[in-house]
């Protein structure tokens, strides 16, 4: 926050409304922050990964000096505003073909390696990114639990290309999209959910001692390790992932206050002032994402 808001005010000054390298450095700051187009812990950008990472830096610099227009700070914080234009930029430059690669890319490494899991990690981020994930059947349910069937057909949808990647042939189909693939998947997990929840019946959310069910070697400890993981979470990633203009209401705190002091997801909602369904869709949106974590801090 403090070193984003100086660089914002510097891009904004009239003295320097024609350098470039003010928009550059405004540009580079925001994309600290992207989920997308990163590179392996200890490792170089490469790949696709670095082709996605120039692309929104050059879509970025082409829209700032509009965006810094339209800033106001009396509106939104300056995260947030980064935030929001990060995000539109990777909505603009997330095409099936990246999307495409990437799972190419997963299917190179070898299961259950580094690499892999976090090429798809990369992938599931820009899936949701892209803004290319189909809404079927919208028409047969209530906007309320349209919502809630949704995230949890994406959810198991998303799981399902991580685990199936390699049955993924990008030969196949008359236009060869990658996209085709996921949505089709998810039309069908959309109408097996429907078969499983009714509206009567949409409080039932995740626990976090499902995670404990990873395929890991036999072990006691490792409901412990996951605990620690989480409860230390050195690198704050968990931290870092909260609901929108609610950091307070991030992952860790959210995982620690139902698994480790056994609040229920009603306790927690009064807790945080956050409806139930706005919970169950944060959480297992985030569980998903931080599966390949839990799995390689307990391999």
């Amino acid at each position: 926050m403090n070193s984003l808001e100086p660089l914002i005010q510097a891009a904004r000054s009239p003295s320097d409304s024609n350098s470039p390298s003010q928009l550059i450095r405004l540009a580079e700051e925001i994309l600290r922050s992207r989920k997308v187009g990163r590179a392996p812990r200890g490792r170089s950008l490469f790949g696709v990964h670095q082709e996605i990472y120039e692309r929104a830096k050059q879509q970025l610099l082409a829209d700032l000096k509009q965006d810094l227009c339209q800033y106001n700070p009396q509106q939104m914080t300056a995260r947030d505003w980064a935030n929001m234009v990060r995000d539109r930029t990777f909505l603009k430059i997330l095409d099936d073909a990246q999307l495409k690669r990437l799972a190419i890319e997963a299917q190179q490494h070898p299961s259950r390696t580094e690499l892999r899991q976090h090429t798809l990690s990369q992938l599931v981020e820009a899936i949701r990114l892209s803004g290319q994930l189909a809404r079927p059947h919208q028409a047969k349910f209530s906007a309320q639990f349209y919502c809630l069937i949704y995230e949890e057909a994406v959810n198991r949808t998303l799981t399902y290309v991580c685990r199936s990647i390699d049955r993924y042939d990008p030969d196949r189909g008359q236009n060869k999209k990658f996209m085709n693939w996921v949505n089709f998947r998810l039309d069908r997990v959309i109408l097996e959910c429907r078969s499983e929840f009714n509206e009567s019946n949409t409080q039932e959310l995740p626990a976090l001692a499902d995670l404990e069910a990873l395929p890991q070697p036999d072990s006691p400890s490792i409901a412990v390790d996951l605990r620690e993981y989480i409860e230390q979470d050195a690198d704050e990633i968990l931290r870092s992932a909260h609901i929108k203009n609610r950091p307070e209401a991030n992952f860790r705190s959210i995982a620690l206050a139902r698994y480790i002091d056994e609040k229920s997801w009603a306790e927690i909602s009064q807790e945080f002032g956050i409806s139930i369904p706005t919970l169950s869709s944060f959480f297992q949106r985030r569980c998903q994402e931080f599966l390949p974590l839990f799995e390689q801090y307990l391999s």
